[in-house]
């Protein structure tokens, strides 16, 4: 790492390498558990609340990604202004509260405006955690950097929905909130003791509607930054639709019951080794080489699923769907943090404000997408293949656009 002591509030020791990994991976990986370890109690959720509809639990994961995504936009020129790490404590408090709150909340309209509130406490942890490692790195070795913090990112995934699982053997689905609170509360505090300041006194801008919006446009006319956004955007659609529909294919569909979770922690271990290979080869290969080869893969392995899920009216074999969707994601992990530090490479001088106008496209509209593909469930996986092909193809579109219809070419030696 270059010298965390760059930026280092004053009385606090900068931090190491690893350390840094590891805290940036757990304060980013509050959204995943927020999100992952409810997925085996969403049945058990809408039958507390009487939610009739099964699609309509999907909500429950929908709401907290449109809070998420929404507030990105105040985080970044918030903490461009007043700093790191005000802004990412704040927003961890109302994390915790609004999910200690949820536990006593009667109705699922009132679960999902509290929902709704715990992904603006959460947006900050994203937002923020990316404009501290851009604030630190740059080029291929943020991608790196953002590679291994994936790779430590995915444990989440791989654990949460069995660790739901487990929680809900010693009472109900109100006990997963409290779990969630007190895993915030352990970040929140090895946050406050050990992060650095790392804005750079040079880097800090007005909160004023004019610088803001200044930013804003920055933002939005760079055709590299918002062409890679959109594309993942797309990208991230696919993933949230899964994510939507996850309990209702696993269960619903292959009857997998209490083996669900085990289910979901395969393929997410499938894009935790992604994020590692990625970790190891960007510096060599570069980001451009790595997520342009990914994105096409994707896109194959996406068609030829589709083309068997087309080709009969019975469900296929639940080995063959998860070895599609192990591989599809494996090419997931190469394309997410590789497209996010593409977008950000040329906005590092606006790096809280970038973050969190990117964030901001990326979540809500890969939260609408997602929601969409999800809606359309109809007892069967159709639509969330078909939902992955869509989106890759859109993607590869866009990143055709950002690269002026060249692929695989670095425009420098360090991206």
């Amino acid at each position: 790492m270059t010298d965390s002591s760059q930026a280092v509030s004053a009385g606090r020791l900068p931090m190491g390498k690893r350390e840094f990994i590891a805290l940036a991976a757990f304060l980013m990986a509050v959204n995943s558990l927020a999100i992952d370890i409810m997925l085996p109690a969403l049945q058990q959720i809408g039958a507390s609340l009487g939610v009739e509809s099964e699609n309509h639990r999907q909500f429950v994961v929908s709401t907290y990604l449109l809070g998420f995504g929404c507030a990105q936009l105040f985080y970044g020129p918030l903490s461009d202004r007043f700093g790191r790490r005000t802004p990412l404590l704040i927003g961890l408090v109302i994390y915790i509260l609004s999910a200690i709150s949820i536990v006593f909340v009667p109705t699922f309209a009132g679960l999902l405006a509290l929902r709704f509130v715990q992904g603006i406490g959460s947006a900050a942890t994203r937002v923020i955690t990316v404009s501290i490692v851009r604030d630190i790195y740059g080029g291929r070795q943020m991608a790196e950097v953002m590679s291994l913090i994936m790779m430590v990112f995915m444990i989440v995934p791989v654990i949460a929905p069995g660790t739901g699982q487990i929680v809900m053997f010693f009472g109900n689905w109100h006990l997963i909130f409290l779990f969630i609170a007190a895993m915030a509360i352990a970040i929140a505090v090895w946050a406050y003791i050990r992060l650095p300041e790392t804005l750079h006194p040079q880097n800090v801008r007005p909160f004023t509607a004019r610088s803001i919006f200044g930013a804003f446009k920055l933002v939005l006319t760079n055709r590299i930054a918002l062409c890679y956004t959109i594309a993942s955007t797309f990208i991230f659609g696919a993933l949230f639709g899964f994510i939507n529909s996850a309990q209702q294919v696993y269960v619903g569909i292959y009857d997998l019951g209490v083996y669900f979770p085990f289910a979901f922690a395969g393929v997410a271990i499938f894009m935790s080794l992604s994020s590692f290979f990625n970790s190891r080869f960007v510096g060599k290969l570069g980001m451009r080489r790595l997520s342009h080869g990914s994105l096409i893969g994707f896109i194959t392995i996406n068609t030829i699923w589709l083309i068997v899920q087309m080709a009969s009216s019975e469900p296929m074999p639940f080995a063959l769907f998860i070895s599609f969707f192990g591989l599809a994601m494996f090419q997931f992990g190469w394309i997410g943090s590789n497209f996010n530090s593409l977008a950000m490479e040329p906005l590092g001088h606006v790096a809280g404000t970038a973050s969190s106008v990117l964030g901001f496209m990326s979540t809500v509209g890969g939260a609408l997408i997602g929601a969409g593909i999800g809606q359309a469930f109809d007892g069967t996986a159709l639509p969330m293949v078909a939902g992955y092909f869509i989106v890759s193809i859109i993607g590869l579109i866009f990143v055709l656009i950002a690269e002026k219809g060249r692929l695989f070419q670095q425009q420098n030696p360090a991206v």
